[in-house]
């Protein structure tokens, strides 16, 4: 890129930043009792141990910004920053945090099949969101340590986020956790170590660590911005589709924090003015080997019980537990949906199907969402006539690829036939 184009492109991101105070949020709320927290001030969970959800004066912004004047802005993650915590634009951090595409799969999916890959985001996954969020409020809130359990991609964007604005931060991984990602995660500043569990069992550690006032902790939904940052992915959608959504949305689930952002996004939205009370079926899409919400939503429960002896060739959605549990069934309910768990064999069946008949390489998660579409095809659960979006999560280079180790002697006789 030359000068002028590093200009050109600097300036379309600074159009998205003008105002020094550019957020509407009013408070925090507890996500299970509603009791109200104060923004502007540094919290993990509420008294009642459950999420808290950034709340904004949305009358203000409907009122300040008309919907023609966002869909002028670059299409940047920071062009919502009206509907984004971030009070002091001094404070946001970046790396180029684009607008995903959405590439149709008519092969492998169907004709009304669309993938939002996420893989294209700066370092290579979903996570990018929500770390680029919780980081930036993490500055602006005066944070200079932090720590966190990762399967991996979530630890890569905390580090490269954090190292960016000079906060110190520890991550713990499962000791089989890719190896890719465990060297990004040390390649971009972080201490990374290994422990013999699972992201439950680190998260544990991080915890006794925070309540010793040694880190803050980072964990999935155990600060609320994190959300703020998934919920684009929502706010992105309605836009790419001329505001209104798909049918239904397949999504893997872990955290849940993108499940449970994406539902927040399409109330605001809703209460903005910008789309109608419909909304697409919510599909928790998850491994046969690690399914603690799906049999919390067979059985009919509120709150999903830790899945024991968890294991999946899917590892960034390999979560025993998920404290914002209830939060993604309650989605799931509402939106007339269903979570599903499928088996590591349709896993990487999707994978190969997705690259060899329509060139998309999907990671292990983006797989497990169009195996279990397929799934839900044949099962009658949805129709191959609507529109429906399978969200990747990560670019699927950074997982290990099937061996190709035919090789070519160029001094011998060539069998071109073969070939």
């Amino acid at each position: 890129m030359d000068a002028a184009a590093a200009r050109a492109k600097t300036g379309r991101m600074n159009d998205n930043l003008t105002a020094d105070r550019a957020t509407f949020v009013t408070h925090l709320e507890c996500s299970l009792t509603g009791e109200h927290y104060a923004a502007d001030q540094l919290h993990n969970l509420s008294r009642a141990g459950r999420p808290l959800l950034v709340r904004y004066d949305l009358d203000s912004v409907r009122a300040a910004l008309p919907r023609e004047t966002l869909a002028a802005r670059a299409t940047d993650l920071w062009r919502w920053r009206e509907l984004l915590p971030v009070r002091h634009t001094a404070n946001v951090v970046s790396l180029g945090e684009i607008e995903t595409p959405l590439v149709p799969i008519a092969r492998s999916g169907g004709a009304n099949v669309w993938v939002k890959d996420e893989g294209r985001l700066p370092t290579g996954s979903f996570k990018a969101r929500g770390l680029v969020m919780a980081v930036a409020m993490a500055k602006e809130l005066g944070v200079t340590r932090i720590a966190m359990p990762t399967n991996g991609n979530a630890g890569a964007a905390l580090a490269a986020y954090a190292s960016r604005v000079g906060i110190e931060t520890i991550v713990f991984c499962p000791e089989d956790t890719p190896e890719v990602n465990v060297r990004e995660i040390a390649a971009q500043g972080a201490r990374v170590w290994r422990v013999n569990g699972l992201i439950d069992d680190c998260g544990a550690i991080v915890g006794r660590g925070a309540a010793e006032g040694r880190w803050f902790d980072f964990s999935t939904l155990k600060e609320p911005y994190r959300i703020e940052g998934k919920k684009t992915m929502g706010l992105e959608l309605a836009a790419q589709l001329g505001w209104r959504l798909p049918r239904a949305i397949f999504y893997p689930t872990g955290g849940g924090t993108g499940l449970i952002g994406m539902w927040k996004a399409f109330d605001e939205l809703e209460r903005l003015g910008w789309i109608g009370r419909e909304r697409p079926r919510m599909y928790a899409v998850q491994a046969s080997g690690c399914a603690p919400i799906v049999r919390a939503f067979e059985a009919g429960e509120e709150h999903a019980e830790r899945w024991e002896d968890a294991h999946t060739v899917a590892a960034g959605i390999r979560v025993p537990r998920a404290v914002g549990d209830f939060l993604i069934l309650r989605a799931v309910r509402e939106s007339e949906g269903k979570a599903l768990a499928v088996g590591d064999p349709a896993i990487l069946a999707a994978v190969d199907a997705c690259a060899r008949r329509d060139g998309l390489l999907l990671c292990p998660e983006g797989g497990a969402t169009l195996a279990a579409y397929q799934q839900a095809l044949r099962d009658g659960e949805v129709d191959e006539d609507e529109e429906v979006v399978l969200f990747n999560c990560a670019t699927g280079l950074k997982y290990p690829l099937p061996a190709a180790e035919q090789r070519l002697d160029r001094h011998a006789p060539i069998d071109f036939d073969r070939l």
